[in-house]
């Protein structure tokens, strides 16, 4: 047995794998596009030798041996050689057109898939969308995934590309249980135009505000925006193609359609260009405790054209809270390096927490304020931390100080990075709950309307964007942020919560939306993606509406409107303190 069919503790079958190749011989004309199209090198062209099993008449197989063997006695008593009988047993040529061989052999070219660990099928279907005659197909193996239990190999825990493996979603059971029948707008709010607005910023109250304008004193800055947010995802995470089209479809949704629709940069920086242009005034710039491409960023300052919308300081992320980012080395390539000022082609981990602070009071003391300063204290500065049940405490804090524009919490089910599999599924808040504590504590210090609070994390993750953003809202959120939805309805991101494909922290993404790989993310269209992110925007917009004109709320978002929120589980009625409604 060759060393490379070595059969070893770890090897696995076929039946073994998530994921099984079903090829069809009959169909396939071997043109080789699954195979250069599969982002694992998961199948191969391959020889295989088949037997062939043929039934014969008893009488002509007695018929057939007799020759044979006096055939055989002939040449052995004549102590001759014949190359006739040093053919194998299965040749053609031992006998005569009536002396077929019992059971010849067959050579033939086909698929074959491979069984070793990193070289699994993911099922990421990328073979049958390029075959041109339907020859070859993955299925999901319905078996014991003996795989789960080989693929932590050489130490080495595994880490997945987002997506939580579980499909139950609390904000998709919640009701909108409260009809305004005889105020205005009406039930159909396709038939009033009514615009959909949240506020970034510190809003001091009526009577400190009056006082600041009286006497000329500072305002914390204020930014009108959508309540639907692009999420962090950094230049580097994400292939240049995807982050141009986002960047794009931003940039139309505002200049062309006047919705002011923001997006995140994430940890990483951006590129040179977008500092320096008008553009930047949509766009949020998150520094995270690696302070990646802050450099670029800071040295840009006095050429910026524009103020950034905000800024985004990072402290925990919901996919992994308590942990850094990762930006393998596969990914680091030569533009990268050079907007994050590291050689290339390194890893690039950040640090659990910002090592130059040591709590959320020294955060505020330090790096709002620094921020702050830098941009003259024009631009909202902001924490975003992991839903954890000490958000209130960062929630108390950031209350008492009135530099802090607000606050981001990012729930359980968020991740579009390389986080590990033990925190995707075993670590974390959930946002429902989480928001609610928040905005209750709010609540109880008289300034719920003061500090904002923007939700994220497996927001739309059964598909339900508008539903989950209205039902959280109403919990005391305002606003939300996105970014696993934006990569499944813009670029078509074929990653799915049952674990299909979910590579994209390997840089090997069949879509070329989290690729570095030029082969791949030239598949992606940038303006294609351009066009689903307004395309996106555009529907949202007309579902949010569908939910919230029926309130009679045209005017505003109906932040905490709790009363208007039902769900048929008593326990999580109570916790939530919304109605229990059968």
């Amino acid at each position: 047995m060759s060393s490379n069919r070595t059969i070893k503790p770890s090897s696995l079958s076929v039946s073994d794998l998530p994921w099984q190749i079903d090829w069809k011989k009959e169909r396939c004309t071997l043109c080789g596009q699954c195979t250069a199209v599969c982002p694992v090198q998961a199948i191969s062209l391959s020889v295989f030798r088949k037997r062939n099993i043929a039934a014969i008449n008893p009488s002509n197989l007695l018929n057939s041996s007799s020759r044979a063997a006096s055939k055989s006695f002939v040449c052995s008593s004549n102590q001759t050689d014949s190359s006739e009988f040093s053919q194998p047993i299965g040749s053609f040529n031992q006998f005569n057109a009536e002396e077929q061989p019992l059971s010849p052999f067959e050579t033939y070219y086909g698929i074959r898939q491979k069984t070793s660990i990193e070289e699994a099928c993911i099922g990421c279907a990328m073979c049958s969308m390029v075959c041109p005659n339907d020859a070859i197909q993955p299925h999901r193996n319905h078996e014991i995934d003996r795989y789960r239990f080989h693929i932590n190999q050489d130490g080495e825990p595994r880490k997945r590309g987002g997506r939580r493996n579980s499909t139950a979603s609390l904000l998709d059971r919640i009701k909108f249980i409260r009809i305004s029948m005889l105020t205005d707008p009406a039930l159909d709010a396709g038939r009033h135009e009514f615009e959909l607005r949240t506020l970034l910023g510190r809003i001091l109250p009526p009577k400190e505000n009056m006082e600041c304008l009286r006497n000329n004193g500072w305002i914390p800055p204020v930014r009108e925006i959508y309540p639907l947010i692009i999420g962090g995802m950094s230049f580097g995470a994400l292939s240049p193609t995807m982050w141009e089209g986002l960047q794009m479809g931003v940039a139309y949704l505002n200049e062309q359609l006047g919705m002011p629709v923001r997006i995140s940069t994430g940890e990483g920086g951006c590129p040179p260009r977008l500092l320096r242009s008008r553009f930047l005034k949509y766009v949020i710039l998150q520094i995270a405790s690696g302070y990646f491409g802050w450099d670029e960023i800071i040295h840009a300052i006095p050429h910026m054209k524009e103020d950034p919308c905000a800024i985004e300081v990072k402290y925990g992320q919901g996919a992994k809270p308590g942990d850094g980012g990762l930006l393998m080395w596969h990914k680091v390539n030569k533009l990268i390096a050079a907007i994050r000022g590291v050689p290339q082609g390194v890893s690039l981990p950040s640090p659990p927490t910002h090592q130059t602070q040591y709590s959320i009071e020294e955060s505020v003391a330090k790096m709002i304020i620094s921020m702050s300063m830098a941009w003259g204290f024009r631009v909202p500065v902001y924490p975003k931390i992991s839903a954890s049940s000490t958000s209130l405490a960062v929630l108390n804090n950031l209350t008492r100080n009135e530099y802090a524009s607000g606050l981001v919490i990012d729930g359980e089910d968020g991740g579009t990075g390389a986080a590990y599999s033990v925190s995707m599924d075993h670590m974390g808040h959930p946002i429902a709950s989480c928001i609610r504590d928040n905005y209750l504590n709010l609540v109880h210090l008289g300034k719920q309307n003061e500090i904002p609070i923007f939700a994220g994390g497996g927001i739309g993750k059964n598909g339900n964007l508008a539903a989950n953003a209205a039902a959280l809202i109403m919990l005391g959120a305002s606003g939300v942020q996105i970014g696993k939805y934006v990569m499944q309805a813009a670029a078509g991101c074929i990653g799915t919560e049952t674990d299909r494909c979910n590579m994209c922290n390997t840089g090997v993404c069949p879509k070329g939306i989290t690729s570095q790989d030029p082969r791949l993310y030239r598949r992606l269209d940038p303006e294609d993606v351009a066009q689903r992110i307004v395309e996106l925007f555009v529907s949202f917009d007309i579902e949010l509406k569908k939910i919230v004109a029926p309130l009679g709320r045209s005017t505003s978002l109906p932040i905490g409107m709790s009363d208007a929120l039902g769900i048929d589980d008593y326990q999580v009625a109570q916790r939530l303190n919304i109605k229990y409604v059968v």
